[in-house]
């Protein structure tokens, strides 16, 4: 697991400081004094900000404005350096040149695997400033409104398309500018959510391409219904309280905007007890008897169609999430391994702001944590990323401060001071130890300083410490960077003892991080070990973990491994450690498990 960088501005900054001589010649016109710079920015020098970079290029007023909020943060005037900071950030990315963004935005999305077809293709970006695409007004707009810059640039995501993005904010702008002002952070989720098409396994794989074309619609639409909708008083949320990391499971409409209105009228659950939602489809045990069935396919999948004919549990999840969001309601689609076979189940945010992850997840099926996907990215959304939502701590004082020194810490790494960096992060994780990039940020400057890789262990174990327990996927993901820091040095054996002990200590609560974990060991046992060994260790972690264990550890050990086998032409042996996995398993006979069991089996024969 590798959380994703937020900053889509953080490799602009260096480029931003080396400015030709022109520019560095335009900004004698935007001197602003030091007394200046311990106050956030007034509208007349936002408007002089805004002349100068008409005249000039936004590249001319960059550095002026990084001065300034770097005044402002030495004098511990955060406030007031985090204003000016967005506004350096607004410079940066106005003139940053299309080409250079795209080329940047191509990498990061095919690092990240997103290069599926809808997405993938011919891309042939201009040299213009990216802000080019953007009137003057709206320029002005998003410089001038402090509270929209904090949302954007918190929510800014490297694989956010950002030419798309501003064209949409323009676009929504331009219609009612006024009704976009009070909506801002509606726009804010629509742009970042719509910025690319969606994928075709979304919102789920089990329906055909022909039942749900997987459209988004016209950026205005769910801009328009929504925003109409809440002040009518017809959303369960109000829309103008919940902030853009929230309205992104809102827009993410699979169902076309008439299914919404009638969702209106035949879906009536209040909020309190928005689960009944997943209960009004009612279940068809024809199609979960029968795996040929298990997809969805003629008629078209809509939420009347759902309804009169019944469905799976897929199907379920999919008609109550898609109803929650024709009522303003953000949620999450889940899928998930149980002991027998998989499920689908949706999660909501309730009345009291808080997140109901369990809604239609049957307790007797022993499911572990499930996948949703964040729609803003396309990609699965981390345990941790979940509960954050759920605490809403983004929002506390305490956290903007946080954020405000990371910004900076990330800063004075791009400019090669990795000593203030290294300060500046460590107030940072002071602030809020739940600010994930300050903690990676922290390690990034401490590792550039050189104490040795002994130290820099001591910067993850403490980073795992402060997530420790609650956010056992990030206890994970830095104590497995300590066992990769100890491996390059030559400290196999502990790195292998202390790898093999995250994986027994989450047996119990959580086993399906412990799979992942075990699931890792073998994938390295795979591509570096020789054959016995492969199989000491397939044997090792199926004695460890799979003992009653279910199908996640079917999907990401028992076939990984049978398939490595047969790859090398070895399949005998191959159905020799299914079989011995179907025993250690427990493979009940009649279950969805053992029927994949079964499939698997036939796959191997010779």
């Amino acid at each position: 697991m590798t959380p994703p960088n937020r900053s889509a501005t953080r490799s602009l900054v260096a480029a931003a400081l080396m400015l030709p001589a022109v520019c560095l010649a335009q900004q004698a016109d935007l001197a602003i004094s030091e007394a200046e710079a311990l106050d956030p920015p007034t509208p007349a020098r936002l408007h002089a900000v805004e002349d100068a970079a008409a005249s000039s290029g936004w590249a001319s007023v960059a550095v002026p404005l990084r001065t300034a909020a770097l005044r402002g943060f030495q004098q511990d005037r955060f406030i007031a350096a985090d204003a000016w900071f967005h506004a350096f950030e607004w410079a940066v990315l106005f003139s940053e040149p299309e080409t250079h963004f795209v080329s940047r935005w191509i990498r990061a999305m095919q690092a990240s695997h997103l290069d599926y077809p809808a997405v993938a293709g011919e891309y042939q970006p201009t040299d213009k400033p990216m802000g080019s695409s953007l009137s003057q007004p709206m320029q002005a707009w998003l410089i001038e409104n402090p509270q929209f810059s904090e949302e954007f640039f918190s929510n800014l995501n490297q694989l956010d398309y950002l030419p798309k993005v501003f064209g949409i904010l323009e676009g929504l702008h331009r219609r009612n500018p006024e009704k976009f002002a009070k909506y801002s952070s509606l726009a804010i989720a629509i742009a970042l959510v719509y910025d690319v098409p969606p994928p075709p396994y979304w919102p789920h794989n089990q329906v055909s391409q022909e039942a749900l074309p997987r459209k988004l619609p016209n950026p205005a639409e769910p801009f328009e219904w929504l925003t109409t909708q809440d002040s009518l008083g017809r959303t369960y949320q109000r829309l103008t309280r919940l902030r853009p990391e929230e309205l992104k499971f809102v827009v993410d409409f699979a169902a076309s905007v008439p299914e919404l209105q009638w969702s209106l009228q035949n879906v009536r659950c209040p909020l309190d007890h928005f689960e009944d939602a997943y209960e009004m489809v009612k279940y068809r045990m024809d199609r979960f008897n029968d795996s040929s069935k298990f997809t969805w396919t003629g008629e078209p999948y809509t939420l009347q169609a759902i309804l009169a004919e019944g469905g799976i549990c897929v199907d379920q999840a999919y008609f109550a999430t898609q109803a929650g969001k024709a009522r303003g309601v953000p949620t999450l689609l889940f899928a998930g391994a149980g002991q027998d076979g998989r499920h689908a189940w949706f999660g909501y945010l309730d009345g009291q702001g808080k997140w109901r992850l369990d809604a239609g997840r049957y307790a007797e099926q022993r499911l572990v944590t499930g996948a949703a996907m964040d729609p803003q990215t396309w990609t699965q959304i981390s345990d941790h990323e979940l509960q954050f939502l759920s605490e809403r701590f983004r929002a506390l004082p305490s956290f903007m401060q946080s954020r405000v020194h990371e910004e900076f810490a990330r800063d004075f790494i791009e400019v090669g001071n990795a000593g203030l960096a290294a300060k500046a992060a460590r107030e940072a994780v002071n602030y809020e130890r739940r600010n994930l990039d300050a903690w990676e940020t922290l390690a990034d400057a401490n590792s550039r300083l050189g104490p040795g890789p002994a130290a820099q262990e001591g910067v993850l174990r403490e980073a795992a410490l402060a997530f420790s327990p609650r956010y056992p996927d990030l206890v994970i993901y830095f104590e497995n960077k300590v066992v990769s820091s100890l491996r390059a040095r030559g400290e196999r054996s502990l790195a292998d003892y202390e790898e093999r002990g995250i994986a027994e200590r989450l047996k119990g609560d959580r086993a399906d991080l412990a799979i992942m974990q075990a699931s890792s060991i073998l994938a390295r046992s795979l591509s570096t070990q020789p054959l016995d060994e492969q199989m000491a260790t397939y044997n090792h972690i199926l004695a460890q973990f799979g003992r009653g264990a279910g199908t996640m550890f079917f999907d990401q050990i028992v076939v990984s491994f049978a398939e490595h086998l047969a790859q090398l032409r070895m399949k005998p042996q191959a159905r020799e450690a299914v079989e011995r996995a179907r025993e250690a398993l427990d493979v009940q006979p009649g279950t969805q498990l053992s029927m994949d069991v079964d499939k698997l089996m036939d796959k191997l024969r010779d």
